[in-house]
């Protein structure tokens, strides 16, 4: 299922704000991509229209399995890409606001290129 970049952006945060706290609002989602609440309750609706979220009458949202590996493929490339880009040299803000962009529209082959590429960099350096 191909769905759009602000949809995946969506998901990679209920990720990360699930990782940090007990459980995430649709103000948490406003607060951290620092977006309107309106703007949030819209996308919130259409996510759980399409089964990638569920929300609980406390206003508690859930990933689904779906919504859930959605948006751990988004942040398995956005980490990769944004340590990658700091290995490089680029300054950690920089890198992390151009592996957002990145993240969306690296083919599969290419990452899992560049995941290899990691990989086998890792284990020269833990040969030597």
């Amino acid at each position: 299922m191909k769905i759009q970049e602000s949809a995946e952006n969506y998901l990679e945060t209920i990720l990360i704000l699930s990782q940090r706290q007990p459980y995430v609002r649709s103000i948490d989602i406003a607060t951290e991509l620092e977006f309107s609440k309106p703007s949030v309750s819209v996308a919130m609706k259409n996510l759980r229209q399409n089964d990638l979220i569920i929300m609980n009458e406390d206003g508690h949202i859930t990933l689904t399995p779906s919504g859930l590996a959605i948006a751990a493929k988004m942040y398995e490339r956005h980490t990769l890409i944004s340590r990658m880009l700091m290995k490089l040299g680029v300054n950690e803000k920089t890198a992390v606001e151009d592996a957002c962009r990145i993240e969306h529209v690296i083919s599969e082959e290419s990452f899992d290129a560049l995941k290899r590429h990691v990989a086998e960099m890792l284990n020269d350096h833990s040969q030597n």
